[in-house]
């Protein structure tokens, strides 16, 4: 018998159109976003996750709107932006040429992530992406073009999806309205700030951004500053910025991580882009 106070299960998430072509669903955990890019036959699927239910249910979405996957796209080598299910078929799955590397290079370490309890067939086939730098037309639906913004911000080889005619920005793991900026893999804050510049004339001209967790919206240009200020108060030695992210116990204790990271790289001098070597 369940417990009195049990919750029921969420209902998988539904596929939701932010503008024409653009769909997303967002995750009960972490608040991470799927997000398929359509035609009306064709489907280009970004980051698909999470749960193996949400996967199910993203499988079943597509059949019932008539969709043909025709590609996918791994924005970066964490585990739960690799991911792929039986039913989307054997489209071409890329990545950048970093982040395809370490996918093969840590998956044992990634697979681990899941959890014992994820199905093998799913761990299977997470992070079995090809290296490209630039998007291949045929797996682009008509109507669309993708730009293939490619960085180290938060992840070696994080790649950000420009979409010019639909003025949507895929951001992977960054503009969040939930998360700070997350440079620790590696401890890198130089790379994190050339990321922010890398995105920063998309973010500008984006009418919508859609981040890896957190919600869609329309503010890219402001998201992409209170994170190159967020970064500077932590540099700064701020102990309260005020960042509305920073309620989140987790967020605080990222931040305080910021903190600490900024102080003992600026220390020793590698707080801003490291000097260029004569040659």
């Amino acid at each position: 018998m369940s417990s009195p106070n049990a919750q029921p299960p969420k209902a998988p998430a539904q596929l939701r159109e932010v503008t024409p072509g653009v769909l997303v669903a967002t995750s009960t955990i972490m608040a991470t976003n799927t997000t398929v890019l359509t035609d009306g036959h064709d489907a280009l699927l970004v980051d698909p996750s999470w749960t193996p239910d949400e996967l199910d249910s993203l499988a079943r979405q597509l059949r019932e709107r008539r969709l043909r996957v025709m590609g996918g796209f791994a924005t970066h080598a964490h585990h739960d932006h690799l991911l792929w299910h039986p039913d989307f078929g054997d489209a071409p799955r890329l990545a950048s040429p970093r982040t395809a590397a370490l996918a093969r290079e840590e998956r044992d370490g990634l697979q681990q992530a899941l959890g014992p309890s994820f199905p093998a067939d799913l761990k299977d086939l997470m992070g079995r992406v090809e290296p490209v730098e630039r998007m291949p037309t045929e797996c682009v639906p008509d109507g669309f073009t993708v730009e293939l913004l490619i960085h180290d911000g938060h992840a070696p080889g994080h790649t950000a999806l420009w979409l010019p005619r639909q003025a949507v920005l895929i951001a992977g793991d960054m503009l969040s309205d939930v998360e700070v900026p997350l440079p620790f893999w590696p401890d890198d804050l130089a790379a994190y700030r050339r990321g922010l510049a890398c995105l920063e004339q998309a973010a500008g001209a984006a009418g919508y951004v859609i981040p890896g967790h957190g919600s869609v919206s329309t503010d890219a240009a402001h998201r992409l500053l209170a994170d190159q200020i967020l970064l500077r108060e932590a540099e700064q030695g701020v102990a309260d910025p005020g960042d509305p992210r920073l309620t989140d116990p987790t967020m605080r204790d990222y931040y305080a991580r910021i903190r600490e990271m900024s102080s003992r790289q600026s220390a020793a001098g590698l707080a801003n882009d490291p000097p260029t070597t004569a040659t």
